[in-house]
């Protein structure tokens, strides 16, 4: 019989010893370069975290996009955006290849500033000069132009919101060449110049009568175009029959408040806007993170008829419906620390987040729960927490008592040594977390250079369940991780639907040899 105390001191030689120090303290694994850089375009808003300033994460990223390649930057940005669905990341991305490659950049611009937003976000890291350069240059510049001339006039017109930059200030800097009389009189108007009011787009013309008398149709414009106005009763349910998914989920509150719901056509708009936010066509369009959906049901107001917060926990069914199912037991374990606490899109000076990092590893723990008649939920934070959860609940109901559970310190291989103990079986295990585990750190403080507890633990786990994969989803980029990527083992950045889709193909094993750095260097340019 072999000697077991030999085999186990062996085993642990084997493992990847820690090479850093976390935010918190703690022995770590440092993470590649790219796979860095993917984990912060997926995750980071460059806000101040709980560990880490805005400063420190636009430096961070910086240093990271001096060592990688023009070309991986480049489809970083395309997923970050498309996938991913951020928006500072891939703006600052794209801002770092005008300086480097601009070639590159001319190949990825309409992928990744698909909006206005993005535009504005584009011209005003580039303007800033973090990334090299004060002025846009002259690809850049074309690029934007393009952008212009690419969108109708009432596009461009319904684009029109939104400051620091404006549109009106990109096209001042621009300078594009309209096309057409209607779109020269559109440039004008927006940038609060003489123009001929006759040859603006029917559009803008509609808006402007509206403006100067309420009694005419209220015109399909953004919200935001008509919110200063003195609006009654049926102006709101006018805006609310024609408002856009998005819209009518940050607005909810708002219509009841105004009106909408109430009136002979109460019931007619209290359908539609249900049917509206439970709508599968309109959430894939709207680019929808659960967690809104989640949002939008916690704060909606008794006003808000039941009909409409029942659509809300249709539209997160819907929003998580592609969560893997996996044959055979597995165990998500959402990190309810202290430092989850914080915002998951960071501090913001007049508009932070009300979502918490916790809101989010909640939810992932509810849908996969949900989705999977053999999974267990483990909740750590310095220990496990014991929680009796019905998987016949719904998403949110779920979320929202992993969420409430109190909070403490970060011991990350919690979970995984509870496990341990009682000799459980199983063939996946999901961590969501900030990955800034110290409690179960020997070298809390200072450097050490033996494997992390995580790490030591899941190599037991894998004795007894040698097929088993670990997913650790990282929530707040710090670049550091608990369990070294490997064959088994995937790091992976993200709060949004589409990290499902890799944890599914990371489970079944179709996923390439380099995880998600693969994915992403797999994107087409």
């Amino acid at each position: 019989m072999a000697n077991k105390n030999l085999f186990k001191s062996i085993v642990g030689k084997l493992l990847p010893r820690a090479d850093i120090v976390n935010e918190a303290g703690g022995a770590a694994y440092a993470m590649a370069a790219d796979h860095m850089l993917a984990q912060y375009a997926a995750t980071g808003c460059l806000n101040s975290t709980f560990y880490a300033t805005d400063a420190e994460q636009l430096a961070g990223v910086l240093r990271l996009c001096e060592g990688a390649a023009p070309e991986f930057i480049a489809r970083t940005a395309i997923y970050a955006r498309r996938e991913a669905s951020m928006k500072d990341l891939p703006a600052l991305l794209c801002a770092t290849l005008a300086a480097r490659s601009p070639g590159l950049l001319a190949e990825v611009f309409d992928r990744v500033i698909d909006d206005a937003r993005m535009l504005r976000n584009f011209v005003q890291i580039v303007r800033s000069g973090v990334t090299g350069r004060k002025s846009l240059g002259t690809l850049p510049k074309r690029l934007v132009q393009q952008w212009l001339e690419g969108r109708s006039d009432d596009a461009l017109f319904r684009a029109s919101v939104g400051r620091d930059p404006s549109l009106a200030d990109v096209i001042k800097m621009v300078h594009p060449k309209p096309a057409t009389p209607a779109r020269a009189a559109l440039y004008a108007y927006l940038i609060g110049r003489e123009h001929d009011a006759s040859l603006l787009p029917a559009l803008v013309r509609q808006y402007e009568a509206f403006k100067a008398d309420l009694s005419k149709t209220v015109p399909d414009v953004p919200f935001q175009l008509l919110s200063s106005l003195p609006l009654q009763a049926r102006h709101w349910k006018a805006i609310a029959r024609q408002a856009p998914w998005q819209a009518t989920r940050m607005n909810l509150n708002t219509f009841a408040r105004h009106g909408v719901f109430e009136g002979e056509d109460g019931a007619d708009l209290t359908r539609c806007v249900a049917d509206r936010l439970r709508d599968k066509a309109a959430l894939r369009r709207s680019r929808v993170f659960p967690y809104q959906v989640m949002v939008a049901y916690a704060q909606c107001d008794a006003t808000v008829p039941a009909a409409v917060r029942d659509a809300l926990q249709d539209a997160m069914e819907i929003s998580v419906a592609n969560v893997p199912r996996v044959a055979g037991r597995v165990y998500v374990c959402p990190d309810v620390s202290g430092s989850m606490q914080s915002p998951v899109t960071g501090y913001r000076r007049g508009s932070t987040s009300v979502v918490k990092c916790v809101d989010v590893a909640a939810l992932v723990a509810a849908a996969v729960l949900r989705a999977n008649a053999e999974a267990e939920v483990l909740p750590f934070e310095s220990d496990v927490v014991k929680i009796d959860l019905n998987r016949r609940d719904s998403v949110m109901t779920n979320a929202r008592r992993l969420s409430s559970l109190p909070a403490g310190g970060t011991n990350c291989s919690a979970p995984l040594r509870a496990l341990n103990e009682r000799k459980a079986r199983g063939e996946l295990v999901i961590y969501v977390s900030d990955n800034e585990s110290w409690i179960d750190s020997p070298t809390h403080g200072r450097f050490g250079g033996s494997a992390t507890a995580t790490m030591r633990e899941w190599a037991a786990f894998k004795a007894r369940n040698p097929a088993a994969k670990l997913v650790c989803i990282d929530i707040q980029p710090t670049g550091s991780t608990q369990a070294s990527e490997r064959s088994d083992v995937l790091n992976i950045g993200g709060f949004n639907d589409r990290v499902f889709d890799v944890i599914a193909k990371f489970a079944d094993g179709t996923l390439a040899a380099d995880h998600w750095a693969g994915v992403i260097g797999a994107i087409e340019l």
